[in-house]
């Protein structure tokens, strides 16, 4: 083993480093002011057969927090349970409130079982609901069949 060489920066690498740093600092604090001044978001409940994930989103749709069945401690197939679903609910209002949110329009996406239960425990635990909408993507004539079968 050869000896080991320390790389030492020369003061205009540093001075440059130091201004990037400090641009970065400066933009993460832009970021935090306007998040506390928020009082209105979008919520999107998104419920498939195996898992419910719910986000919460500033109205122009920057992610500020999610969380899923998974995420809250359910594993298996009871991640697709509305308890789950609605235990869920209740962990993002929580997160909600301590940013600031009480207004959300909610966007539901999905077929699983935890649709119903996660909206109704959105608006049991505090949240004014604006609209509800379904977001759902349907086929309008979905994919082409198998060819008929030949024996």
């Amino acid at each position: 083993m050869g000896k080991k060489r320390i790389i030492q920066k020369t003061e205009a690498e540093l001075l440059e480093e130091r201004e990037k740093v400090e641009a970065a600092v400066k933009k993460e604090i832009k970021l935090e002011v306007p998040l506390k001044k928020i009082n209105e978001g979008k919520v999107y409940i998104a419920a498939s057969y195996n898992n419910t994930i719910i986000t919460l989103t500033d109205p122009l749709g920057n992610v500020l927090t999610w969380t899923s069945a998974g995420n809250t401690g359910f594993k298996g197939t009871k991640k697709a349970t509305p308890f789950a679903a609605s235990k869920v609910a209740g962990a993002l209002v929580e997160r909600a409130k301590k940013l600031g949110i009480n207004r959300v329009s909610v966007l539901i996406k999905g077929i699983g079982s935890g649709r119903e239960s996660a909206l109704r425990s959105l608006s049991s635990h505090g949240l004014n609901i604006i609209s509800i909408k379904d977001i759902t993507p349907i086929p309008h004539n979905g994919c082409r069949p198998p060819k008929v079968r030949r024996v």
